[in-house]
């Protein structure tokens, strides 16, 4: 009996200790558990003057190139240039065969001295008008071929410049295939910037540009648009702006590569960290969180215009002196309650 009445004892204790544990999980279990609040950074949006530039790759051309010819055939007499040579305007470069030139020389003082002969027997009535104007005209005429023969035969540079090519050597027999020397001008020099259709009706001449080049890193150039070509390329669908930049110390030379910024003027936007810009999934749609009294965010898509290093500019979608989520948008959604750093 004393043995029943003590299992009895056990039992009843065991189902009192296990439902006292039921009790206590399923009250454990009701508990609510409390939402972490995202803590967030943000900053205040303000307006800046942003330049507006385009960034355009050219080559570094000429200011102008002439090719020296003679315009008839003959044995180059003598060289006096080498290629990479700066040379002057008037300078020679080459001296032509001269037996036609002294013999038209000859010819032209001849004639000079019998019109200055004719002239006098005209004077005194000896001669007529008529054969004194036919005598004139021939020594005319010889004076410009002796001018034209000695342009071809002792050739000068019309530029100032460097020699970037030279075909024949002295002694040469020039056959009018090839010219005998090519000078480019350097200072200043040009480039053609094919620049977007989109941009017709914001660059004029007289822009200012900057431009680099691989060739010389650490070096930035200013120049100016000097031209603006009249017709689009219907394929590129660009045009073509012609920049001159001076040059001055003739470091630039031509078929260098170079980046052109063409700057098309101001605006005065809003701008934004980078980071602070989130790209919606599958749309390619940016927004930003705005910041609300209720210390909540709303997802307030934007417009972006340039991009500047670590900043975007707003063009569309925020005003200043909003406070917008700069750092910890990764658990954020629209309407959330935030907590600020």
């Amino acid at each position: 009996m004393k043995k029943i009445i003590i299992t009895l004892l056990v039992t009843v204790a065991a189902t009192a200790c296990g439902n006292k544990s039921a009790k206590d999980g399923a009250s454990q279990a009701a508990a609510p558990v409390a939402e972490k609040v995202p803590v967030v950074e943000t900053i205040i949006t303000r307006v800046q003057d942003v330049p507006q530039e385009s960034l355009y790759s050219s080559t570094v051309q000429p200011f102008a190139t002439n090719n020296i010819v003679s315009q008839t055939s003959g044995r180059i007499r003598s060289i006096k240039a080498e290629v990479g040579d700066y040379v002057i305007k008037g300078q020679v470069l080459a001296e032509m065969d001269r037996l036609q030139l002294d013999q038209t020389r000859l010819q032209m003082i001849n004639d000079s001295t019998e019109l200055s002969r004719i002239r006098e027997l005209h004077a005194q009535g000896g001669v007529a008008q008529s054969d004194l104007e036919a005598l004139e005209l021939a020594y005319n005429v010889r004076k410009s071929t002796y001018k034209n023969l000695l342009e071809n035969t002792i050739l000068r540079s019309p530029l100032t410049g460097f020699i970037s090519a030279r075909n024949y050597d002295a002694g040469d027999m020039y056959a009018m295939s090839m010219p005998i020397f090519t000078v480019q001008q350097v200072y200043p020099v040009k480039l053609l910037v094919g620049v977007s259709e989109s941009e017709y009706t914001r660059i004029k001449k007289g822009d200012a540009v900057t431009l680099t080049v691989d060739a010389l890193p650490g070096k930035t150039f200013t120049g100016r648009i000097n031209r603006l070509y009249p017709t689009i390329d219907p394929v590129t669908h660009t045009f073509n702006a012609e920049v001159i930049v001076t040059n001055a110390d003739k470091v630039l030379r031509p078929g260098m590569y170079a980046r052109v910024k063409v700057t098309f003027g101001i605006n005065k936007s809003i701008v934004v960290p980078d980071q602070a810009i989130v790209k919606q999934e599958g749309t390619g749609q940016r927004f930003i969180y705005v910041l609300n009294e209720d210390s909540t965010v709303s997802y307030v898509p934007v417009t972006l215009g340039r991009h500047m290093g670590t900043e975007y500019e707003v063009t569309a979608g925020l005003r200043p002196g909003q406070t917008i989520v700069s750092k910890g948008q990764a658990n954020l959604k629209d309407g959330i309650k935030v907590e600020v750093r």
